[in-house]
């Protein structure tokens, strides 16, 4: 009996060596480490224009796409070594939690409902929410005005529709779908009434669809864009804060927003200050 148990502790102790030593081998990398190997992942929108998008030839273009690109430079990685994955909002904290992107340049508003789960480099754009309309919509002109019963329009996995129906309009009707695309064209066809997001997203849009679509009213929240990352992950995360701050005094953060933005007439906004928390 006595050789029969110490037989099966040995094993015992054998087996949760052994689990021990695959979880070990299956430690996620940092960014930095990733960037060893001169390949990064990196996550983007595919469908907002000019911020991130991609083109119908699969090219990528915007200034996200150009944030994100400067950032890979400054790490190590050239252009040629980015994979760009789709990130959509509701899948943003999951995709770096997997370890399925080294980060995420999305138009990814710093909250700290999201600090909790995943660490933020930046913020590398300040915005504001505000709503896009019909061009020959005369009702809508800020949040208030969408009381009455008007479907309001944004993504799953993003808060700007529901801030809007609790500050603002308790009887606005919300629609969600799983892309601001998507919501854009709900708005083309009649669907629902407005779209609401952070405002140089919807002047990419408006852009987009010239003479059909329009930005309405004053931007009514602030929003700080930032590059999410895995938590814990400080190394890489001071490394992308250094890399923001010289992409905006190298002057190419400038020279990126008037080439991606400016077109669509949304004034660029002083550069932000980057936060070392």
């Amino acid at each position: 009996m006595r050789i029969n148990r110490a037989l099966r502790l040995g094993v015992g102790m054998v087996a949760i060596a052994v689990v021990a030593t695959a979880c070990g081998g299956d430690e996620q990398k940092s960014a930095s480490e990733s960037a060893e190997s001169g390949k990064l992942t990196v996550g983007i929108k595919y469908d907002q224009p000019g911020l991130g998008l991609r083109n119908p030839d699969g090219t990528f273009s915007g200034f996200d796409v150009d944030v994100a690109t400067y950032v890979a430079d400054k790490l190590g990685v050239p252009a040629s070594g980015i994979t760009f994955k789709e990130s959509p909002s509701a899948q943003r904290e999951t995709l770096i939690q997997n370890g399925e992107v080294d980060y995420i340049v999305a138009t990814y508003s710093i909250t700290d409902a999201r600090k909790e789960k995943v660490d933020f480099a930046g913020p590398y754009l300040t915005t504001g929410q505000s709503l896009l309309v019909r061009s020959d919509n005369t009702d809508i002109t800020g949040p208030e005005s969408l009381n009455g019963g008007k479907k309001l329009c944004s993504v799953t996995g993003s808060t700007p529709a529901q801030k809007v129906k609790d500050t603002y309009a308790k009887e606005v009707q919300l629609q969600e779908f799983d892309t601001y695309s998507a919501c854009v064209e709900a708005l083309r066809n009649g669907a629902v009434d407005a779209v609401t997001t952070d405002a140089v997203i919807l002047a990419g849009y408006a852009a987009q669809y010239p003479g059909q679509l329009k930005v309405v009213g004053q931007p009514f929240t602030t929003e700080n864009y930032g590059i999410g990352l895995a938590k814990g992950d400080t190394e890489t995360r001071n490394k992308i804060n250094d890399a923001i701050e010289e992409m905006i005094a190298d002057g190419s953060w400038k020279a990126s927003l008037e080439k991606n933005v400016g077109p669509s007439g949304y004034p660029i906004p002083a550069p932000p200050t980057v936060d070392r928390y």
